[in-house]
C-alpha cells in the first residue's frame, strides 16, 4: 500500500485540476533568473528533485534542459504531459544517486515533506553531488520555523480553464472538476512537524460528485537550521525573500580554482 498522499498517488491524474501550470510562470521566471545570476559559467542542464506534476518544470525548460525525479510514478505520468522533451526519473531525493552533474538544481515545495533533519541533511547532501562545480541550488520551501502561521486557502480548476495536454473536456457533461479546501496547523508546536489537511471535492464528466479528505505531514525547521545544513553540505549558501514573501535558500558550490 503506497504511504504517499493521495494526491500524489490515487489522485494524481486530477493534479492540473488542482494546480494549473500557468499559475507557475511568475515563479519559474525568478528561479531562472537567480540561476543565471548565480552561476558559475553556463547555465544548460537543471535537474529538480521532487519535480511533481512538472508545473514548474514547464516553464524552466523553455530555457533549459531539464530532469525531472520524483517519488511518485503517477505524477512523473502527470509530469511527461506537458515536458515531453524532459527526462524522468522515479527515486527519492534522501538517496537517488544519477552519477552526474548540472549546473543547477532545484528543490520545490516537495522539500516540505522531509519532516526530520537528517532527511532534510540528505536532500541536501543529493543535491550537492548532483551539482557541478560554480553551480547553483534553489531550495523553495513553503516557510521555515519562523514564518509559519495556520491558515486556510482553497481554489482549484475546471477542464476547460486547463490549458495542458492530458487535460481533456468530458463529453456528455460538464466536464471534470476539482475544488478544495486546505487548512494548515501546527499540532505540537515543540517538534519538526505541521499538518496540512485537504478537503478535494472530485467533479467527475458526467456530473456525479465525490469527496476525499488528503493528510499531509510536513516538515518545518528554523532557518538557522536551513543554513547550518547547507554548510556541513559543503554549499556556499544564503537566503533572500523572493516576491511572494517567502526564503529562497540559495545555495552554490564552489568552483574550484
Amino acid at each position: 500500500m503506497s504511504t504517499l498522499p493521495a494526491m500524489y498517488d490515487e489522485l494524481a491524474g486530477w493534479f492540473h485540476l488542482l494546480t494549473a501550470p500557468s499559475d507557475y510562470a511568475e515563479e519559474a521566471a525568478h528561479i531562472l533568473a537567480i540561476w543565471r545570476e548565480q552561476i558559475d559559467g553556463g547555465l544548460a542542464e537543471a535537474l529538480e528533485l521532487g519535480s511533481g506534476g512538472g508545473n514548474t518544470a514547464s516553464h524552466l525548460s523553455r530555457s533549459v534542459r531539464m530532469t525531472l525525479t520524483d517519488l511518485s510514478p503517477a505524477m512523473l505520468d502527470v509530469s511527461r504531459t506537458i515536458n515531453p522533451d524532459s527526462d524522468h526519473v522515479t527515486g527519492d531525493m534522501r538517496t537517488l544517486r544519477l552519477g552526474r552533474t548540472f549546473d543547477a538544481v532545484l528543490i520545490h515545495d516537495a522539500i516540505m515533506y522531509l519532516t526530520t533533519e537528517a532527511d532534510l541533511r540528505s536532500a541536501l547532501e543529493t543535491a550537492f553531488v548532483h551539482l557541478r562545480s560554480g553551480g547553483v541550488a534553489v531550495f523553495a520551501p513553503d516557510c521555515v520555523r519562523e514564518t509559519f502561521e495556520p491558515s486556510t486557502d482553497h481554489g482549484g480548476h475546471d477542464e476547460a480553464e486547463v490549458n495542458a495536454p492530458g487535460i481533456h473536456a468530458g463529453t456528455g457533461g460538464p466536464g471534470r472538476g476539482l475544488r478544495y479546501l486546505e487548512w494548515s496547523t501546527d499540532p505540537d508546536p515543540s517538534d519538526s512537524t505541521t499538518q496540512t489537511d485537504f478537503a478535494i471535492v472530485l467533479r467527475e464528466a458526467d456530473g456525479s460528485i465525490r469527496i476525499v479528505h488528503d493528510r499531509h505531514v510536513e516538515g518545518l525547521f528554523p532557518q538557522a537550521t536551513w543554513l547550518r545544513l547547507l554548510d556541513e553540505s559543503g554549499f556556499d549558501a544564503d537566503v533572500e525573500i523572493d516576491p511572494w514573501g517567502r526564503e529562497v535558500f540559495i545555495a552554490r558550490r564552489p568552483a574550484v580554482r
